[in-house]
């Protein structure tokens, strides 16, 4: 029984040994009806403030931009806020 218990300590610690070591990914767009963050790298190649104003159209809020880290790696951060006191309409959401 032992001899068992050994051979598949010994087989799990080989699998694990060679199996890859990977970093989690992190989605390019992430958000809530609080807000988000858009890369730098995709906010260079699509229209970040659409994709923005888009996002936060579906919790009916408004957007405000928060920030931009223009670097690799960097983001553009960004809030969505109740619409303003006299607004008479909702955001309207652009359907492509």
């Amino acid at each position: 029984m032992r001899m068992i218990g050994a051979a598949s300590l010994v087989a799990v610690c080989g699998i694990l040994a060679c199996a890859p070591a990977r970093a989690d990914t992190v989605p390019a767009f992430k958000g809530n009806d609080t807000g988000g963050i858009i890369a730098y790298s995709v906010a260079q190649q699509a229209d970040a403030r659409q994709l923005a104003v888009d996002h936060c159209a579906r919790y009916g809020k408004v957007v405000k931009f928060l920030a931009v880290d223009p670097q690799y790696g960097g983001y553009l951060s960004f809030a969505c806020r109740w619409v303003p006191y006299g607004a008479e309409q909702r955001p309207l959401r652009t359907r492509y």
